[in-house]
This record gives C-alpha cells, sequence and structure tokens, in this order.
C-alpha cells in the first residue's frame, strides 16, 4: 500500500504522508467536505478536490491490485506462471498492461490457432518464426495428416500462420506500440449510411467527416458514436495501415527467406484479422473513456455553479408557472416555502379574464404580503411577466425563473409525498418560487441529470456521471450548510456523514420532539451515532440555538477551545462572536497545538465574525429588455442582457427572454484567446449579448459578448479555403448545429 501513497502523492505533488494520513481517514468512513474542513492540520490542509483525488485513485490502484491478485491465481491453477511472467504481472501500472500480459495466456474460444494447435502445427509455426534457411514445403508436409484434417503442405503452412498471427496480436509490447500509434496517428472517419440522408440531417456535417483521434474534441467524439448508435452514420477508426504493417515487420521480420515471407503473410492477415479491430475497440473505449470524462467534468462544473446561485432568501413569494390557453398557475408562499394558496390565472385569453387575472393578482400580493414574484421562464414566460409588470406591484421582486426540472419534480415520489393532494401544476409552481427563494435546497430534490445543464450527459457513463454529480451536490450542500430545523430530508441527504435513512430519521424526531434547541440533541436521534455526528454536526445549523456557537460551522469538537478564550478575554461566548476587537486581541499562536493549528484557528475565528456566513453571491434583480420577447423581435446588432444558461467545450447558451437561448460560440466570448469557456462564465452569470445571427426557421440564434475592437487589416489577403477543405470543415463548429437543434441540451 505505501508503494501506492508514493505514487499518488507523485502524481498530485503532494507529500506520501499527505496521502496516507488522508487515505486513514476516507478508511475510516470519513467525508471529502469534513477531511477537508475539520482534519486540516493532519492532512496539510487538502481541499477538497485533492482529497477526491486521493479517494478515486486509491480505488483505481485497489481494483488493480485486486485484478492483478486474480490473474497470479489463474496463472498459477494453468502451471503457466513463470518467475519472469510473475514480475511482469507485478510491475503492470495499468490495467490495459496487466491485460495484455494476461492476453496469451486468457481461456479463449475456439479460433484458427487453437484449431492449427489441435492439428499439432505449433512445431511447424516455431521453426518459421526462427526465420532460418530451411525447405519449408518439405517441413510443412512432415504435418499432413488427414485423421486430423491437415490434407497439404499448404494447409499446414496456413495452420502454421494462423498460430504465428494470434501470437504477434497477443503480444505485450505489440499491443502496446499500436495502441499507441492508432492514438498519436489514427483518424475517425464518419460516413452517412446510404439512405440515412435524410432521416439523418442532424448529423449532416458528419455525413463525410474526418479528424485526427488525438485532437477530437468530446463533444465531436459523443456525436459521431450517437449518430453510429441510432444507425445514421458509419464510424470506423483507421491508422496509417502501411506504418501500421511496417511496425509488425520491424518486430518480427527478421531475415529474407522462404519463412521470413510467410511472417509476412501472416502478419498481414494478423493485423487485418485480429489486431487491427481488437485496438480499434480498445481505442474506441479509450476516446469514449476520455470523452465521458471531459462531459463529465462540465456537466458537474455547470451544475455546481446552478446549485450555488445566489438565493434570493426567506422572502414571502408569490410563483407563477405560465401558459397560455391553460392559464397560469398561481401559488403563495411563505418565507420558509410553505404553501399558503394557489389558483389560476387567464391573463392571455381575453380582456375579461386579464381583467379578473390583474384584481386576482393584486388581492394574493397584499394578502400574503408579497415581497417577490418568481415567474417560470417557459411557454409564456416572458408575456406573463409584461402582464406582472404592468401592474407596478410597490416593492414587490419580480425575477425570471429557470424552470428546467420543475416537470421532472412536479411528477416524482418527493412531491408526490410532500403535496399528495395537489396536481403537477401546483407542485411545478411551488418549485419555482422556493428555487428563487433557494436553488440549492430545491435543486437538490430532483435528479441533477434533468437540471438544464450539460453535454451529451445521455450518452455518457452514466455510474460515473452519478458518481460525479453525487460529490458536486454533496461539496455544495455542505460549503453552504444546513439549517437543521427547516431542511428537508432530500437536503438533510448530502450532509456529510448522514444519508438518506438518517436524513429521515431527523425529520421524524423533529416532527415528534420539535424543533433542535442543541447541536447534541443529534444523538438522541435513531442510529445517529457518534461517528455520524463527528461527520455531521459542523454542517448542520440552529438559527436561534441556545448556544451561539451552534449557529456556526465551528465543530463541537472546538467548542471547548472557543469557551476557553472567551474565558481567558472575561467575556462569554456571545460577546466574543460580536466584538471585532475582543477577537483581534487573541493571541492565537497560545491555543495552537498539534491537533489545532493555526488553519483551524484562523477558520474559527472567521466563523466567530460571520458565524454561518453563506459563500453564495448576493442576489441581485434581473429582467430582459422590454419589448423583446421572440424571436421575431431579435435584429442583428442589438445588444441585449442575458442569463448563461449552460456551457459546453464550443461556447455557452445565454438566455435572452424569447424562448430560445443563443449561443456564444468558444470564438465569440472575448477578445482574446481561451480553451475553455469556463475561463470567462459561469452558469446563471448575468452578461451583455450581442446579436449576430438570426435564424427563425430552425430556431437559431448566434450571440457575441466580443468587445469590438480597432484590428489591424492583414497585409496578405488569407488564401480562399479549396472546396476539398470546406466540404471537410463544420460550419463553425459541428457540435453547434447538433447542441441547437433544440435549442440546449436536454
Amino acid at each position: 500500500m505505501s508503494n501506492h501513497y508514493k505514487k499518488i502523492a507523485l502524481e498530485l505533488s503532494i507529500a506520501e504522508k499527505q496521502v496516507s494520513i488522508t487515505a486513514g481517514l476516507l478508511d475510516e468512513g470519513a467525508t471529502v467536505p469534513f477531511i477537508s474542513r475539520y482534519r486540516k492540520e493532519l492532512t496539510g490542509s487538502l481541499d477538497e478536490v485533492q482529497v477526491a483525488a486521493i479517494r478515486d485513485r486509491i480505488q483505481q490502484l485497489r481494483e488493480l491490485d485486486k485484478r492483478r491478485q486474480a490473474i497470479l491465481k489463474s496463472l498459477t491453477e494453468m502451471g503457466k506462471l513463470s518467475a519472469e511472467l510473475e514480475k511482469q504481472v507485478n510491475e503492470a501500472e495499468t490495467m490495459l498492461a496487466l491485460e495484455d500480459i494476461y492476453l496469451p495466456y486468457r481461456p479463449k474460444r475456439k479460433t484458427k490457432a487453437t484449431t492449427a494447435r489441435e492439428k499439432g502445427l505449433q512445431p511447424l509455426a516455431d521453426l518459421i518464426l526462427e526465420q532460418g534457411r530451411t525447405d519449408l514445403e518439405s517441413e510443412a508436409a512432415k504435418y499432413i495428416d488427414e485423421e486430423k484434417g491437415v490434407n497439404s503442405a499448404e494447409e499446414a503452412l496456413t495452420g502454421a500462420r494462423d498460430i504465428i498471427a494470434e501470437h504477434i496480436s497477443e503480444n505485450a509490447e505489440v499491443r502496446t506500440k499500436m495502441r499507441a500509434l492508432f492514438l498519436e496517428k489514427g483518424t475517425f472517419q464518419s460516413r452517412v449510411i446510404a439512405g440515412k440522408e435524410e432521416a439523418g440531417i442532424k448529423y449532416k456535417d458528419y455525413f463525410d467527416w474526418t479528424e485526427p483521434v488525438k485532437s477530437a474534441p468530446s463533444h465531436r467524439i459523443l456525436a459521431m458514436r450517437r449518430g453510429e448508435k441510432e444507425e445514421m452514420l458509419w464510424l470506423d477508426i483507421q491508422p496509417p495501415e502501411d506504418e501500421a504493417i511496417a511496425l509488425l515487420e520491424q518486430l518480427f521480420v527478421t531475415a529474407n527467406n522462404e519463412s521470413s515471407q510467410q511472417v509476412k503473410l501472416a502478419i498481414a492477415d494478423g493485423y487485418k484479422r485480429l489486431l487491427k479491430p481488437s485496438m480499434e475497440t480498445e481505442v474506441r473505449l479509450l476516446t469514449k473513456k476520455k470523452a465521458d470524462e471531459e462531459a463529465i467534468r462540465v456537466f458537474a462544473e455547470n451544475a455546481r455553479q446552478l446549485l450555488m446561485a445566489a438565493p434570493l432568501g426567506q422572502k414571502r413569494t408569490m410563483a407563477i408557472d405560465p401558459g397560455f390557453r391553460t392559464g397560469c398557475k398561481v401559488v403563495c408562499l411563505d418565507e420558509q416555502g410553505k404553501l399558503l394558496e394557489y389558483t389560476a390565472i387567464f391573463p392571455h385569453t381575453g380582456a375579461g379574464n386579464a381583467k379578473e387575472a390583474e384584481k386576482t393578482t393584486r388581492h394574493l400580493t397584499e394578502k400574503y404580503n408579497i415581497e417577490a414574484i418568481a415567474i417560470g421562464n417557459g411557454t409564456a414566460g416572458r408575456e406573463t411577466e409584461l402582464f406582472v409588470r404592468n401592474l407596478n406591484l410597490p416593492g414587490v421582486n419580480i425575477v425570471m425563473v429557470n424552470e428546467s426540472g420543475a416537470s421532472i419534480y412536479s411528477a416524482s415520489d418527493v412531491a408526490r409525498e410532500e403535496f399528495p393532494d395537489k396536481d403537477v401544476t401546483v407542485r411545478g409552481a411551488v418549485s419555482i418560487g422556493r428555487r428563487l427563494m433557494d436553488p440549492l435546497a430545491e435543486l437538490v430534490k430532483i435528479d441533477p441529470k434533468s437540471i438544464g445543464v450539460g453535454q451529451y450527459q445521455h450518452d455518457v457513463d452514466q455510474n460515473k456521471l452519478q458518481l460525479s454529480l453525487d460529490d458536486t451536490v454533496i461539496s455544495c450542500v455542505n460549503a453552504v450548510g444546513v439549517e437543521l430545523n427547516t431542511a428537508s430530508k432530500q437536503v438533510l441527504a448530502y450532509v456529510s456523514g448522514l444519508g438518506p435513512q438518517l436524513a429521515q430519521n431527523i425529520v421524524d424526531y423533529r416532527n415528534e420532539h420539535g424543533a433542535f434547541k442543541r447541536r447534541d440533541q443529534l444523538k438522541k436521534v435513531a442510529r445517529l451515532g457518534d461517528k455520524a455526528f463527528e461527520q455531521a454536526a459542523g454542517f448542520l445549523r440552529i438559527g436561534d440555538a441556545e448556544n451561539p456557537l451552534d449557529t456556526s460551522a465551528v465543530h463541537p469538537e472546538r467548542y471547548s477551545l472557543v469557551e476557553q478564550m472567551a474565558k481567558d478575554l472575561k467575556c462569554s461566548v456571545k460577546e466574543l462572536m460580536g466584538n471585532t476587537q475582543l477577537r483581534k486581541s487573541i493571541p492565537l499562536q497560545k491555543y495552537a497545538t498539534e491537533a489545532v493549528g493555526l488553519p483551524t484557528l484562523n477558520d474559527i475565528m472567521a466563523e466567530l465574525a460571520k458565524p454561518g456566513r453563506d459563500p453564495r453571491e448576493q442576489f441581485e434583480a434581473f429582467s430582459f429588455t422590454d419589448g423583446v420577447n421572440a424571436i421575431g423581435d431579435l435584429k442583428i446588432g442589438m445588444k441585449l442582457p442575458g442569463i448563461v444558461t449552460n456551457i459546453t467545450n464550443f461556447g455557452a447558451f445565454v438566455d435572452i427572454g424569447v424562448h430560445q437561448d443563443g449561443l456564444v460560440h468558444l470564438s465569440q466570448i472575448t477578445n482574446r484567446f481561451i480553451k475553455d469557456p469556463n475561463e470567462v462564465l459561469k452558469v446563471h452569470q448575468k452578461v451583455e449579448v450581442t446579436v449576430t445571427e438570426v435564424d427563425a426557421n430552425r430556431k437559431r440564434i448566434s450571440l457575441s459578448m466580443k468587445v469590438n475592437e480597432p484590428r489591424e487589416q492583414p497585409k496578405h489577403q488569407p488564401k480562399p479555403i479549396t472546396e476539398k477543405k470546406a466540404q471537410n470543415q463544420p460550419e463553425t463548429d459541428m457540435a453547434i448545429k447538433l447542441a441547437m437543434l433544440k435549442g440546449k441540451f436536454k
């Protein structure tokens, strides 16, 4: 295991001791947020990303060890394990290398080579591979045996070549070098399947497409694979074939005689029949894995930004789920998001109904002293926003809310449990309102894959995606902290050390015994033991607690330390928390120990200054441009405010209030060169964009965020793109067209 720690330390550029201690904490059941927040002295202040990287890498290496032991056991049972082979197995550093070593010995179905061996042709194959000068015709004739099915010298040679072909294709060195060749110099080649031109029009950019494997971006790899899966595209991976054959001949052809000619024939056959298909499968898996990792990274980052969006806070809120013919569902919520009343209004179906809708909206606003109105951004969203704004309701914030996933929530078991007697439209409206008040608390009730951000999320490895998103949600929930007395069981389930069952037990205890007054009451919750309390307590807040430290992120294990500080200053903990001068007068070094160093002491001081501080940004009101409500209202050159709704590798989608998100391509985000939109943008960010292109028929909007700057005219005109190259170049980016089929990824 120490070798693993050393390896991980080198990979992450940290000390081996940091890895071993972190691994020990993880093995004891400590969570990533707990370790990074409350065990800084032990880990050397590793952050969540580093702790998670250690966790994931250890898991990979342990799985490698498990497979290594299984292979050694198998080789032993077969009687094939030599000292040299054992050394190779033990020194293999990757799963691929390990499987390459084991491949020649792995039990397999009947092949041409196994059939040839059964016919006794292995010695002939060995003789040919030696490539000495010999009369092959007469040697091969010795193996003619009609009972074994060898009827001629040529059949004997053919069988021997089959053995050689398999031997070469299963050689570990060959596979390593061939894999590198495919990855470095191979190309993806996609073609439209004959007769599928019309049905597969969304893949038009891939109808005749060639791209290097090593530089193909994840979104294009996933798009081509999807086209192949839908049987619209034929997809192949081609290396430079001449170079591949030359590589094999360099490794195995050692002479220039009759035997070496047989080896060359075996190489050509083995490459085409065995090695190329095997390598193509491997490279498909490797590139898919890499594309998955990138797509999952993008999705997780987008989800984090959306979950950490600024909350409006505890305000009395009216939420409207807009609609035309079916009307708008209206709900009123108190400061905690509790449903007070619901109804429907019809502001878009005639003057009489509009008058009644106005009357109802005003009445409910006054009745519940509404402070904010949340309006879903779906169908009729902008029209409903205009209707509400025209009411000129004093002191009321009117906010458009991204309703992606609200319908998923409204039909979920969570919503049915919360509102068993309400229909889906009421539940959806409640979700919209709560999403404005606290995006994190509401969005955790929805499968992260349904919240409207991401890139080809349904094409990637779903288990890895779920693990990544769970990590993201857990990180966000624990970074913000959770109010113990008001949090839903869905939010509580993501708190460090809890989970669904303990979350339910906390809610049950709360319902039976009333609000928690102290953190240590958690120990009375069924099945919540000392370990769970240790992991969870620091992330749970009690707003009106008897002990002021229970409102903060100071862990209960450090309460005595803070109490000693207050005692030394001859004041109460509450006074210490409320007095900046008192806190500044504390000599932190005096309280430092081996277990509690300056990193933890500084965290404690920050919490005493702002107990339970919310790391999210302050909420800022936002409104779209008046009079621009539909795609038909857009004009080239318009400058409009917008909100980033999704970020991909090739750009960002921006809501400008016309029911159709526009795309700011990577090249149009800023005047300087960037590789990743996340360098400049984040989900839910407010931006100003310029309309550069509008295609109303296909519902495509192109936007730019570039600042117009004078540029020097080029001294020479650029060479025109040749017709052939132009046909093989995606229009701006192939993925744009794919992504914009429905405006954004769903």
